[in-house]
């Protein structure tokens, strides 16, 4: 899941991963895809992004790759604020620390402004987790901690 803190007391969730269309630089013209456009327009009104995703079979889950490879070529996350929290299971073999450091060589090259106090790995059991949301007071904690800093960063 993409996030946008959109200012500084609001924020929107990008939903549209499932309909963005495989990367192809190729295709990285006008006129772009629309799912495309969207998140591209979403990217460049925000006054920073907070992404938060798994990691999976140790790196980043192919359809958030794809994401991040459409943010490359449009510019709008250059200079662009940036942090990450990587909850990944508290069983996971690395922590969520390939899906970081993928996260820190991606969003680097398309030249992000990563706001590194904000960045948090967050181990996560499920028994952590009720109706999709994070139960755990001490981990909402951290939570909040990260998106302040971000807040904090702009």
């Amino acid at each position: 899941m993409l996030g946008t803190v959109a200012t500084l007391t609001t924020s929107r969730t990008y939903t549209g991963l499932g309909d963005l269309p495989h990367f192809n630089p190729d295709d990285d013209r006008d006129p772009l895809p629309p799912a495309v456009a969207e998140l591209r327009a979403a990217i460049k009104d925000a006054d920073a992004i907070l992404i938060c995703t798994p990691e999976y079979a140790g790196g980043l889950p192919g359809s958030f790759k794809n994401l991040l490879d459409w943010t490359v070529g449009g510019g709008e996350i250059y200079g662009k604020p940036v942090a990450w929290i990587n909850a990944s299971s508290v069983a996971a073999p690395t922590g969520g620390k390939d899906a970081h450091d993928s996260l820190r060589k991606v969003l680097t090259y398309a030249g992000a402004k990563i706001v590194e106090e904000a960045c948090a790995r967050i181990p996560i059991s499920r028994a952590d987790v009720a109706d999709g949301q994070v139960a755990d007071p001490d981990l909402r904690g951290r939570i909040a901690v990260a998106v302040k800093r971000l807040r904090d960063g702009i």
